[in-house]
């Protein structure tokens, strides 16, 4: 088999844009999963106690669901339900978060209560309120103690992206079954995808490992 790789050099703008699209889908959903999975995760350990239950039962229903049934029921059923269609990038950005907020929050959360309850009586005993418990004692060593899981969700928002091509949303998975349909060289437009998403992720996660061994000692109590 004779291995030809000119329809990635004559497509290498399309492949880019396609490209900037996953960055931009990965990144967005990273930064709204985290904020989202810290507000259930919040309100699970200190909001009310009617509202835990349905907390749980939303992060167990995502965790059970896989992403592309999540990301399908977005672009197609919910805006039968509603009345409005997104656009096929924020369906996704919308699906992804739903989705990988539940992981998130479980982390999150998982991360506060590994603080020693002693930091919390004693913060408490010397006068701080509950915000101020949590944004000067806890999270501050939570976060360093979360920065490897962190890197795990990163890397699942960025694999995740690549589901989207199932609603045409134009990012590099997309683009490749593109040209590959119009080639007729599937090995050759799949092995670059391959190589390509091994180029951004292991940076990514080697990049917060580092960091992690390098700040782990301000995580401990």
């Amino acid at each position: 088999m004779e291995f030809d790789f000119s329809p990635i050099a004559d497509n290498w703008r399309f492949f880019a844009s396609g490209l900037g699209v996953t960055v931009a889908l990965s990144l967005i959903s990273a930064v709204t999963s985290i904020l989202a999975g810290l507000a259930i995760a919040l309100l699970r350990l200190y909001g009310p106690g009617w509202l835990r239950p349905l907390l749980v039962f939303y992060i167990d229903s995502m965790r059970a669901i896989p992403v592309l049934v999540v990301l399908v029921w977005m672009y197609f059923a919910f805006p039968l339900l509603v009345g409005f269609t997104f656009a096929p990038f924020w369906a996704a950005v919308i699906a992804l978060t739903l989705h990988i907020a539940a992981y998130a929050a479980e982390v999150i959360r998982a991360g506060i209560e590994s603080i020693r309850p002693g930091q919390t009586r004693a913060a408490l005993a010397l006068g701080m309120s509950r915000a101020q418990l949590l944004r000067k004692v806890l999270l501050p060593q939570a976060t360093i103690r979360m920065l490897p899981a962190f890197g795990s969700i990163l890397t699942i928002a960025i694999k995740d992206t690549a589901i989207a091509t199932v609603i045409a949303v134009p990012e590099l998975m997309h683009r490749a079954e593109t040209v590959a349909g119009q080639s007729y060289r599937p090995v050759e437009v799949f092995t670059a995808v391959m190589v390509a998403y091994f180029v951004i992720l292991f940076p990514v996660t080697r990049g917060i490992d580092r960091l992690y061994h390098r700040v782990a000692h301000l995580g401990r109590s």
